[in-house]
């Protein structure tokens, strides 16, 4: 019950956070800005429909050389920081918690073996004028993305659909949530902090991500964290904010073969990360509880954790594993129909 509540908190606080009225940012821009920036939308609507969806690859990459002129010209708008361009559909625009910048990005599908994602930093100015900062996708030429602190012109891309911000000695951290389509078999969801340099130059990564407080054998600190898994999977990655730390899917492969991503799916456990120190610090195990079971009934056992593939001693249920591979597969029916 937990869980499914914790689930439920972070759909809402997600919507909740970035549902943001139109009418709050129009307010600040003139009529005549309000009508170009409206005008710019419906533009920007039609290209990000055509750039996501279009069935030809060359339709697809022209789109997407119009959307990026286009937003350029629309972000060129005094004020347009407040604009939302909310009928804008799948395109990420994630505004950070206090205000001074927003990121945007989307995903640029060439064929099922390759895509790649565009963004842009927006930064809010004082007299309203544009101040952006674009990133270049180096995930093709990136053979460890994890080992590095990387900068606009070597980001590794993602379309974030979330950012939290922390606080260490002082400074701003943002942490950033994001969704990649990796590869035909797989995909990733990425957990990346973002800071800024004296030059207030945007700098991805850094070791952030520790395991030091892991049972058994444990990994080399991290510049950033993700998970990839099964296409047809559905998995989360979040920040919950009632237990204010990261949550995300524990994986485990359907068919044995953990060398291969892309047969890895949820087994309905939950691992995590709490921000300690300036870092976040790896929970093996969230939910993990423990009750007094003096005067309780001993039939009612111990409050319900999910259903894990894995049990105590780390034996597989193969009809639990074979239930769950088919429930991602009906899913992945449901969303095609």
């Amino acid at each position: 019950m937990k869980k499914t509540f914790l689930l439920l908190a972070v759909l809402l606080w997600t919507i909740c956070a970035f549902a943001q009225t139109p009418a709050a940012y129009i307010q600040r821009n003139t009529p005549t800005e309000v009508r170009v920036l409206k005008a710019k939308e419906d533009s920007l609507k039609t290209l990000a429909k055509s750039l996501l969806s279009d069935t030809l690859t060359a339709k697809r990459m022209r789109a997407d050389s119009l959307f990026i002129r286009t937003l350029v010209r629309a972000l060129q708008v005094k004020n347009s920081f407040y604009y939302p361009f909310s009928k804008v559909q799948g395109i990420g625009k994630v505004y950070a918690p206090d205000s001074t910048f927003r990121i945007i990005t989307w995903n640029l599908y060439i064929n099922d073996y390759y895509s790649r994602q565009r963004g842009a930093i927006q930064f809010k100015t004082a007299d309203g004028s544009l101040k952006l900062v674009p990133l270049r996708d180096f995930s093709e030429f990136s053979e460890n993305p994890l080992d590095s602190v990387r900068g606009k012109d070597n980001w590794i891309g993602a379309v974030y659909y979330n950012m939290v911000k922390t606080e260490y000695k002082g400074k701003p951290y943002y942490t950033l949530f994001g969704f990649d389509e990796h590869s035909v078999r797989s995909n990733r969801k990425w957990i990346e902090v973002l800071t800024f340099n004296e030059r207030n130059q945007p700098q991805f990564g850094g070791p952030f991500f520790s395991f030091e407080q892991d049972t058994g054998k444990r990994r080399p600190t991290q510049f950033r964290y993700y998970i990839e898994y099964k296409k047809e999977a559905s998995t989360i990655v979040n920040f919950v904010p009632d237990e204010n730390m990261i949550l995300f899917d524990h994986l485990i492969s359907e068919t044995d073969e953990p060398d291969n991503p892309y047969t890895y799916i949820p087994d309905g456990d939950y691992e995590g990360f709490k921000w300690q120190d300036g870092k976040w610090v790896h929970v093996d195990k969230v939910f993990n509880f423990k009750i007094d079971m003096k005067n309780v009934d001993p039939y009612l056992g111990n409050p319900p954790v999910g259903d894990p593939i894995l049990d105590k001693e780390g034996n597989r249920d193969e009809k639990k594993l074979m239930e769950k591979s088919d429930k991602n597969k009906g899913k992945k029916k449901e969303d095609e129909e």
